[in-house]
């Protein structure tokens, strides 16, 4: 093949033209997300509909067969079809108006005028449908003045079975609208509830981060205003660590409990450099606890912060603070004392970190974390009863 100007056309070369021509002339069809929603829906009722009518079917097949009648289970079949296909199409129409229209279902009146209005108009035309269908199987075809004369002339109990076949049906619709509703509410429920604690959650690690910081910038100055540069450099470099552990757990939800335990060194080293000798702080670890252990970030800082606040701030002397950490089963018992001094602190703080702590166990676990914390034999304790792991919170 040969173009105008002499040149050699290809058959690549047509397939090149002939495919945007193509792709331009047949769009894809897609559907929007509710469209599909209501073909699904449509397509359950079908079945559902589909399984009743053949069940249906079937019993009126084997009632002929023992009173001897030779009828096909097809034909009877295709006549249970034809005599409910109102009722498929109305229960489709019910769904549809009550998926798109949510205030239909939102009170008992509504919920009654659309059913007078459905029996008004329905059960009057399946009596019509039915009477013409009765009359054709019988002979030739009747026409709709005889179906309007048969109709005008059914038995009372005929127009009450059509009846109660509408409201049967109107009834299942809504109740399965209702019920869909209500689990797409509780749904959102829950996610604005989630979300909601979420920015709780954010807002406590919000303040909590900007309290540890003052505090470690606290025993930074104290340590400049000493004049010794060298141990404030070396501080520096502490708390540098200690951020960058806090900006990292911070985005977590639960951090494994051997990190915080490395965490609670630094920060210990850190204050060292403040208290020097004086800070006396002895930790007994389950191994178990420490092999697969997780607590929410910095969860144990606040607590050790704590207890030098009412030791070490109290009196002149070494302190003497105990964190016990242990495993039993699949829960973790953490638990920090300190003792009593006669003489209160002056400056016992802003009070934040064991309202922070309570705050983050409830929500980071609910029901399934307690926190008790007060005087017991001259020891001031603050004692957490949580689940191992987050799994095991359930």
């Amino acid at each position: 093949m040969t173009t105008a100007g002499g040149g050699r056309k290809t058959a690549c070369d047509a397939l090149v033209y002939s495919v945007p021509m193509s792709t331009a002339t047949h769009p894809r069809l897609t559907l929007s997300a509710p469209a599909r929603e209501l073909l699904r829906a449509s397509a359950i009722i079908v079945g559902v509909w589909s399984a009743l009518i053949a069940l249906g079917a079937l019993g009126n097949y084997s009632d002929l067969l023992r009173r001897g009648e030779g009828k096909s289970y097809a034909l009877l079949l295709w006549r249970w079809w034809r005599e409910h296909t109102l009722l498929i199409l109305f229960s489709c129409a019910c769904h549809a108006l009550f998926t798109t229209r949510p205030a239909a279902l939102g009170s008992m009146r509504s919920i009654g005028r659309l059913h007078l209005l459905a029996v008004a108009i329905l059960v009057p035309l399946i009596r019509l449908v039915s009477s013409y269908f009765e009359l054709r199987d019988a002979g030739p075809d009747p026409g709709l003045h005889a179906a309007l004369r048969e109709t005008v002339e059914s038995q009372g109990l005929t127009w009450f079975m059509d009846f109660a076949w509408v409201t049967f049906t109107y009834s299942a619709v809504v109740a399965a609208c209702s019920w869909r509703q209500g689990r797409l509410r509780q749904r959102d429920n829950l996610k604005l509830s989630l979300e909601l604690e979420q920015q709780r959650l954010l807002a406590l690690r919000g303040q909590l981060e900007p309290h540890f910081l003052f505090n470690a910038l606290n025993a930074i100055s104290a340590l400049v205003r000493a004049d010794d540069k060298r141990v404030a450099l070396g501080g520096i470099g502490h708390l540098s660590e200690l951020l960058r552990y806090a900006l990292q757990a911070s985005e977590r939800d639960y951090v494994a409990l051997a990190d915080e335990c490395r965490f609670v060194d630094d920060y210990l080293a850190l204050q060292k450099l403040r208290y020097g000798e004086r800070l006396q702080l002895a930790i007994e670890a389950d191994p178990q606890a420490l092999a697969v252990g997780q607590v929410p970030p910095l969860l144990l800082q606040p607590l050790i912060e704590n207890a030098m606040r009412h030791d070490l701030d109290c009196h002149d002397g070494p302190s003497d603070i105990r964190l016990l950490l242990r495993a039993a089963g699949t829960r973790l018992s953490i638990h920090v004392s300190n003792p009593v001094a006669a003489a209160r602190s002056a400056n016992p703080g802003l009070g934040l970190g064991l309202r922070q702590t309570r705050a983050r166990l409830q929500l980071s676990y609910g029901g399934a974390a307690i926190l008790h914390a007060g005087e017991h034999g001259g020891r001031f304790a603050v004692a957490i009863d949580l689940p191992l792991y987050p799994g095991a919170a359930a």
